[in-house]
C-alpha cells in the first residue's frame, strides 16, 4: 500500500490556511477593519462548511451511525480527525500477506504497438477504504481551492493594492491560498483523467505533475491579478463581470440538459431522493462555475450522463475557452489602463500589461506541452491538440479570406450597375433636349443585335 502523501498535502493546506485566516482576521479586528475581518472569516469558513457537507452526504459519513464523527463534522474538524486518523490507522495496520482480497478489478494497460492487455488486480479491504479516503480528500481539495482559497487570494491581494503595503500575515495567507488553488487544479486534472479513462491503468509521471503545476500557476496567478487590477479602478463593473462569468458556467450544463430532452437523473446515488439529487447537482454546477471562473476545469459537466462527466475529448471547447479568456483578460487590462488612478503612479502600466499577457500565454504553452508530451493517455487521443488548433486557425482564416474576397466583388458590381444607369439617364436627357428620338447606341447593344444589323447592311449594299 502506498504512503498517503497526497492526504498529508491536502490536510496541511487545509489546516495552515485556516490558521493563517484566523490570525489575519484577528489583526484586522485590532486595526478596526471590520469589513476585511468579516470577509476573511467568510472565505475561510464557507469552504470548510462545504467540505463537511460533502463528506457527510456525498461520502455518507452520516450513515455510519458514529456520533463522534458527526460531532467532529459539526465542529468543522471532520477531515482532520475522522478522515485523516482513519487513513493513517489503515496504513499502519495494513498487512497484504494476510488480508484476503475483497474484489478483483480489471484494468487495461496503455496500448503498445497497437495492442492493449487487460490486467486483473486484487483489491483488499484496507486498500479499498484507502482509495475511498483519497477520493474524498481530492474532492475536498478542489472545493477548498476554488470556493475558498481563490476568493481569499483575490480579497487579500485587493487589500494589499489599496493599502499599498503587505504584512507578514497577508503574505503567508496569499502564498498558501495560491498553493491551495494550484494543488486543487492539479487534483482536478488528475481526477478528470481517471474518470475519462476509467477502464485503463493510468500512471502519471513526475514531469507531468511539474508541467501541470507550472501551467496552473501561470494561469491562475494571471487571472487573479487581472481581476484585482480591474476591481481597483472599476468596483461596480467587476460585479457584472463576475456575475456574467458565474451564471454562464453555472447555467450552461443545465441548458444542455434541458435541450437534450433527457429525463431527470435518478441513478446518481440510490440513497438520495429527488430533492437530494437536485441539491447535489446544484452543488456540482456551483463548483464547476467556481473552477471555470479562474481556470479551465479540464472536465465537461454532463448532467444526463450516469458519471456526470463527458468522457469525449473536445479540443475545440478547450481552444474556445482559452481564446475567450485571453480576450477577456486583455479587455479588462485595457480598461484598467484607461481608468487607472494615482495609486499606480509609479507602475509602468504598458510593461505590466505585457508581462501579464506573456505570463498567461506561458501557461497555455505549458498546457500544450503537457497534452503533447506528458499526458498519460496521449496514445488514446484520436487527434492531438496541436492539430485541432491548426484546423481551428485554418477555419478562422478561411472564413476571413472568404469574407474579404466576396465584399469587393459585390461592391464592384454595384458600382458598375450604378454608373451604367447614370450614363443611360444622362444620354436620354441629352436626346430629349435635342428633340430627337432616343435610340440606343451600338456600344450598348447585345452581340446578337449587332450581328443582325451588320447582315442587313451587307444585303442592302
Amino acid at each position: 500500500m502506498k504512503f498517503p502523501a497526497l492526504v498529508l498535502v491536502s490536510l496541511f493546506l487545509f489546516v495552515a490556511e485556516m490558521i493563517a485566516a484566523l490570525y489575519l482576521s484577528s489583526t484586522y479586528r485590532s486595526d478596526g477593519d471590520r469589513m476585511w475581518q468579516a470577509l476573511t472569516l467568510l472565505f475561510s469558513l464557507m469552504p470548510c462548511a462545504l467540505v463537511q457537507f460533502t463528506l457527510l452526504f456525498v461520502h455518507r459519513d452520516l450513515s455510519r451511525d458514529r456520533p463522534l464523527v458527526l460531532l467532529m463534522h459539526l465542529l468543522q474538524l471532520g477531515p482532520l480527525f475522522s478522515r485523516c486518523f482513519e487513513v493513517f490507522c489503515l496504513y499502519c495496520q495494513s498487512n497484504p500477506n494476510e488480508e484476503p482480497y475483497v474484489s478483483i478489478t480489471k484494468k487495461r494497460q496503455m496500448p503498445k504497438d497497437g495492442l492493449s492487455e487487460e490486467v486483473e488486480k486484487e483489491v483488499g479491504q484496507a486498500e479499498g477504504k484507502m482509495f475511498t479516503h483519497r477520493s474524498a480528500f481530492s474532492r475536498a481539495s478542489v472545493i477548498q481551492a476554488f470556493l475558498g482559497s481563490a476568493p481569499q487570494l483575490t480579497l487579500q491581494l485587493y487589500i494589499t493594492v489599496l493599502q499599498q503595503n503587505i504584512s507578514t500575515g497577508r503574505s503567508i495567507i496569499m502564498s498558501l491560498s495560491l498553493l491551495s488553488i494550484v494543488y486543487g487544479a492539479l487534483r482536478c486534472n488528475i481526477l478528470a483523467i481517471k474518470i475519462k479513462y476509467d477502464e485503463y491503468e493510468v500512471k502519471v509521471k513526475p514531469l507531468a505533475y511539474v508541467c501541470i503545476f507550472l501551467w496552473r500557476s501561470f494561469e491562475i496567478a494571471t487571472r487573479v491579478i487581472v481581476l484585482v487590477l480591474f476591481t481597483s479602478v472599476l468596483k461596480i463593473w467587476v460585479v457584472a463581470v463576475i456575475l456574467v462569468n458565474f451564471f454562464s458556467f453555472f447555467l450552461y450544463p443545465w441548458i444542455l440538459f434541458w435541450c437534450s430532452g433527457s429525463p431527470f437523473p435518478e441513478n446518481i446515488e440510490k440513497a438520495l431522493s429527488r430533492v437530494g439529487t437536485t441539491i447535489v447537482l446544484c452543488f456540482l454546477t456551483l463548483l464547476y462555475a467556481g473552477i471555470n471562473m479562474f481556470c479551465w476545469s479540464a472536465v465537461q459537466l454532463k448532467i444526463d450522463s450516469p458519471d456526470l462527466i463527458s468522457k469525449s475529448q473536445n479540443w475545440y471547447r478547450l481552444l474556445i475557452y482559452y481564446m475567450m479568456r485571453f480576450i477577456e483578460n486583455s479587455v479588462l487590462l485595457l480598461l484598467w489602463y484607461f481608468f487607472k488612478t494615482d495609486i499606480y503612479m509609479y507602475v509602468c502600466a504598458p510593461l505590466l500589461i505585457l508581462q501579464l499577457l506573456i505570463a498567461y500565454c506561458t501557461g497555455i504553452l505549458f498546457m500544450l506541452v503537457f497534452y503533447k508530451f506528458f499526458h498519460p493517455c496521449k496514445k488514446l487521443f484520436s487527434s492531438s491538440v496541436s492539430e485541432s488548433f491548426r484546423s481551428c486557425l485554418r477555419c478562422v482564416c478561411w472564413s476571413c479570406v472568404r469574407r474579404k474576397s466576396s465584399e469587393p466583388v459585390v461592391s464592384v458590381d454595384t458600382d458598375l450597375k450604378s454608373s451604367t444607369d447614370q450614363d443611360q439617364g444622362q444620354d436620354e436627357d441629352q436626346y430629349e433636349d435635342q428633340g430627337q428620338d432616343v435610340t440606343p447606341s451600338t456600344s450598348r447593344l447585345s452581340p446578337e443585335t449587332t450581328e443582325m444589323w451588320s447582315a442587313v447592311d451587307l444585303y442592302s449594299a
